[in-house]
């Protein structure tokens, strides 16, 4: 006797949660995209992971018009884990330019937003990037993206993410379960600029942080970011500090790109994770920005730092 495959019914992809099911999925299912002149398929706010009590999480994703599925990048954004919109990359990196770098290459391109910490504080971040890169793979057939080649690549707070993106694995406290379940959150290549990577070395450092908008002191990214204690913040901060985990399984490649007169996140801090890496026999390539401040302020010109970016990327996913 012979059985029929179980198929969705029709309009719902195969493994998608039933819409009238209840309690609903903590994420939804890709709709149609928009399609630009330029062939581009645009999905545009998908909720990735919904956690009670939290706003939910979005992305964007445009995918290049192709006739087989692209790689991805995964984008984090910036801001000292307590601010930042996937739509903008820093206000030193024009949006067309990235975007149009990531799309020309032949590279799909997903935006992410996740929680600020003081929505939540780490490993909250994490789980939500973890979250979106699943999320990529379990849509990837709808999407038009190939689930075996993504890579990351971020800025600040997001390069420090997408670090921890490319080494932890095999950690459930660190790989949540928010979103989507039972996919695999590794990634395939990192393009890291200016990130945090050892936060026990910045706990002293102070930071010249300008105001809040509306006047108020901003906040220390670090103590917002970590919670806990004043005695449990030295721990706190091991366990958020990508170099803690440089040592673990084989890393994908890595890029870390960060100016040398950077006041916020010393060069150091690309320095220490790059020797580390190396140390364990991973590809890393340092990448110094003579000169250049946070966001590559000072460099005379970002747009050979966001095309060598991309042009790593899409050399390593095969684009």
């Amino acid at each position: 006797m012979t059985h029929a495959t179980p198929t969705a019914p029709v309009g719902r992809p195969a493994g998608a949660p039933d819409p009238a099911a209840w309690p609903p999925p903590p994420f939804r299912v890709p709709g149609a995209p928009r399609i630009g002149q330029d062939g581009v398929r645009r999905f545009d706010g998908l909720t990735y992971a919904s956690t009670l009590g939290y706003r939910p999480c979005l992305l964007d994703a445009q995918v290049p018009a192709a006739a087989e599925p692209v790689p991805a990048v995964v984008w984090i954004h910036g801001g000292g884990w307590l601010e930042g919109d996937r739509r903008f990359p820093p206000p030193t990196v024009p949006v067309e330019l990235l975007h149009g770098a990531v799309l020309d290459a032949g590279l799909a391109l997903v935006t992410v937003d996740y929680r600020h910490s003081l929505e939540a504080p780490f490993p909250a971040q994490l789980h939500d990037v973890k979250a979106a890169i699943r999320y990529v793979r379990r849509f990837a057939g709808e999407l038009g993206i190939d689930p075996d080649r993504i890579g990351v690549m971020g800025e600040s707070a997001g390069g420090h993410l997408v670090s921890l993106a490319g080494l932890v694995r095999d950690s459930a406290p660190l790989e949540g379960a928010v979103g989507v379940r039972g996919e695999d959150s590794s990634v395939q290549a990192v393009v890291a600029w200016y990130p945090a990577t050892d936060l026990c070395a910045l706990l002293a450092r102070p930071l010249p942080m300008p105001p809040a908008p509306d006047g108020t002191p901003f906040p220390d990214p670090y103590d917002a970011l970590l919670g806990g204690t004043p005695e449990q913040r030295t721990e706190l901060a091991r366990a958020a500090s990508p170099v803690t985990y440089a040592d673990g399984p084989t890393p994908p490649p890595f890029l870390l790109v960060h100016g040398t007169a950077d006041r916020l996140l010393p060069y150091r801090q690309s320095e220490v994770l790059a020797a580390a890496l190396r140390k364990a026999g991973g590809d890393v390539t340092l990448q110094p920005v003579d000169g250049a401040d946070h966001i590559f302020l000072g460099a005379p010109d970002v747009t050979p730092i966001v095309t060598g970016s991309v042009a790593f990327l899409a050399r390593h996913l095969g684009a």
